[in-house]
């Protein structure tokens, strides 16, 4: 289950469940657009890989108990705040590889 964390973890700008700005590496770090595209440079900044939309999980029980009231979003915040010169100078060399290259 994909865990739909609360906030971005560089400003802790609000992500709730229903949130179309956020944005999420396979290991399910958590980030807002803004800091993905100008902080991160679509880098995460705890793994290297790229980023992709998070699905919003459906608010209504549609079918099976699939839904955000059986399954509620994270409400623990991830705050790990990104030195943003650190990060620019160690995702320099593989920001230029798609991360499918990664």
């Amino acid at each position: 289950m994909l865990e739909l964390r609360p906030i971005c973890e560089h400003c802790q700008t609000p992500l709730p469940p229903n949130s179309t700005g956020a944005m999420i590496c396979s290991f399910k770090c958590t980030f807002c657009c803004t800091c993905v595209e100008a902080v991160l440079g679509n880098v995460c900044s705890n793994c290297g890989g790229g980023f992709c939309p998070r699905p919003v999980r459906p608010a209504h029980n549609w079918k099976g108990d699939n839904y955000l009231g059986r399954y509620p979003a994270g409400t623990t915040p991830k705050h790990r705040r990104v030195d943003v010169e650190v990060h620019r100078q160690w995702a320099q060399p593989i920001q230029a590889l798609p991360p499918e290259q990664r």
